[in-house]
């Protein structure tokens, strides 16, 4: 109920009032059952706007420790990402990206709609960063379809490393489903889970825009704060 509450009453009537958001074929969204629906990550804005647009609830991981913090802080930090559609990932798993799979699994299992950022982490450039394969095998182990994702913009209202930006209106973009039954049953082929991937990031390349790095940006920022780093050394060193 809050997340109706702070979708249609509290939050999300704020925020279209005040950016005006657009959306972009949301009817591939299918309008009931379970799919995945994988988005590109330009700003801790963009799971505001991408559930914004979409009539129905969409779900996404958080870590179990937003969950679990004891005191009023801790409940008041529960109950707002509990009611923003965000679960706990499941530490019945080996690890981190095992919970994060087997929440997915249980969200798309209730026939619902599960958002997932395949790059893994925000994009600190606004380049599309190589796709983790954890969407792939979720594809084809609950044999749902996976609908691509473009949000644009969001890294204007709140850019990389600071909480607030410049005004823009964020688009959202839905592409059509994608359909990957026909690799059922090889959900442990790591060729077939990179080349899954590979189409969905191409898809959500198509629209966004965006230039594509075959890098996993995780990698890509420890590189640019490396390069950064040894910048501002030859900057500090005394002339000659």
């Amino acid at each position: 109920m809050f997340y109706w509450f702070l979708k249609f009453i509290a939050l999300g009537p704020l925020l279209k009032v005040v950016f005006r958001p657009r959306a972009e074929g949301v009817e591939n969204v299918p309008t009931e059952g379970p799919a995945i629906l994988a988005s590109n990550h330009l700003s801790y804005a963009d799971w505001l706007f991408m559930p914004l647009v979409v009539p129905r609830k969409v779900s996404f991981v958080a870590k179990a420790e937003y969950f679990t913090t004891p005191g009023v802080k801790g409940w008041l930090q529960k109950t707002f990402f509990s009611g923003t559609g965000n679960i706990p990932i499941d530490r019945a798993g080996a690890d981190a990206a095992a919970g994060a799979l087997l929440s997915a699994k249980r969200v798309l299992g209730n026939g619902e709609l599960f958002g997932i950022y395949p790059e893994g982490t925000r994009s600190h450039d606004g380049r599309l960063y190589r796709g983790k394969t954890g969407i792939a095998r979720l594809a084809l182990e609950t044999g749902v379809p996976v609908v691509p994702v473009a949000v644009v913009g969001t890294d204007v209202v709140a850019p990389p490393g600071k909480k607030f930006g410049r005004w823009t209106r964020p688009h959202v973009r839905f592409g059509k489903p994608l359909d990957f039954s026909r690799y059922a049953g090889m959900e442990n082929d790591r060729f077939i889970l990179r080349s899954i991937t590979d189409e969905i990031m191409y898809e959500i390349m198509r629209l966004s825009g965006q230039e594509y790095v075959d890098m996993y940006a995780t990698r890509a920022k420890e590189e640019s704060k490396k390069a950064d780093s040894a910048k501002g050394d030859e900057q500090r060193k005394p002339a000659a």
